[in-house]
């Protein structure tokens, strides 16, 4: 999900210095959000902030600073009126030099941020850079005011919100899956039993797990995981569903395999004592519905498209919730007269 942040470090190798350009605020119809970045060196961009005239402006705005040496700017672009841009809308975007000699220090954020950490963001139009600093993960997420005199401040706090996710069998389609879910923010855990079946390298947010007992990967995974059997044994997916049944805090329950698959499963998870109500916790088979192509990758998107779908609905369910504590309180602070 932060693309850029995982390319600063190459980029500064390969490029010099940098100009990360950040989405500061948006108002109305914008192509990307608040805190999007993209990464412009002298020849080279990574990431985006939406495409179109509105990233190639940027883009040159950007290289004129690396060519003149200033460090901070913020611009103002009116999509529709002075880009012709479909969205309408407005977007604030603020320049910021990143000098070559911070290499190594940016590898290391980028790596906190996959293993779950959230990295804080401080910069002020007075300032000759932002303050960066790594925190636990929390609240993520933009603020930008501005004021008449044209003094500005930013804060952001980059991160991905959890989306554990634990993959079991690590064939085709299991290596499909990781690789179309990483990039994703998703912190994956890909379990097998078999120990030389998983690529040299691997992504920093995927945690490769050889085990003769997968079942304990189920019980270690933390509440709220999205669980994928997918192995090379329809024994062991059976177990692995056992297990992940004992279980009643996961955010998804997804076995591979054909509606003939399923009703034998559910045949035998009633023998073995699984209510029948539970039955429906099950997603058997994977993936949205309409892809009947078997190709792994195939199968892989349709299985992402889910999960995004589950995650986009959990993550405004949660922000709703937030919305409506902030609203009790402060009814509770104006009806009793005390501080917010």
């Amino acid at each position: 999900m932060n693309e850029w942040l995982t390319q600063i470090a190459p980029l500064l190798g390969a490029e010099g210095p940098l100009v990360l350009v950040t989405v500061a605020q948006t108002l109305g119809s914008t192509p990307r959000e608040a805190g999007a970045a993209m990464l412009v060196g002298a020849t080279q961009t990574a990431d985006t902030i939406g495409g179109g005239h509105l990233e190639w402006e940027a883009t040159a705005i950007a290289r004129a600073l690396l060519r003149d040496g200033t460090r901070l700017r913020t611009v103002r672009f009116s999509l529709g009126a002075s880009l012709g841009q479909c969205c309408g809308g407005a977007v604030w975007l603020l320049f910021e030099r990143i000098d070559a000699d911070g290499a190594l220090m940016w590898r290391h954020r980028a790596a906190a941020v996959a293993r779950g950490e959230h990295l804080a963001r401080a910069v002020a139009s007075s300032d000759a850079h932002s303050v960066w600093s790594l925190c636990p993960a929390g609240r993520t997420g933009t603020d930008f005011s501005r004021e008449p005199d044209g003094h500005w401040q930013f804060e952001q706090h980059i991160g991905e919100p959890p989306f554990p996710i634990s993959i079991f069998g690590a064939g085709h389609v299991g290596e499909a899956l990781v690789r179309v879910l990483a990039p994703l923010g998703a912190q994956i855990a890909w379990i097998d039993t078999r120990e030389d079946v998983f690529p040299a390298e691997l992504p920093a947010n995927v945690r490769a797990i050889s085990t003769d007992v997968p079942e304990q990967a189920v019980a270690d995974a933390p509440p709220g995981t999205c669980f994928l059997v997918l192995t090379h044994s329809h024994a062991l997916d059976f177990e692995l569903c056992m297990a992940i049944y004992r279980r009643k805090d996961f955010a998804y329950f997804g076995l591979i395999g054909s509606d003939t698959k399923r009703a034998r499963f559910e045949h035998r998870f009633i023998e073995r004592g699984i209510a029948a109500e539970r039955l429906e916790e099950l997603t058997c088979p994977i993936g949205i519905a309409g892809i009947q192509s078997k190709l792994p990758q195939s199968i892989a998107i349709g299985v992402a498209a889910q999960l995004l779908q589950l995650r986009e609905t959990r993550l405004l369910l949660q922000h709703a919730s937030q919305h409506a504590a902030s609203a009790l309180a402060d009814i509770h602070c104006k009806s009793t007269g005390s501080p917010r």
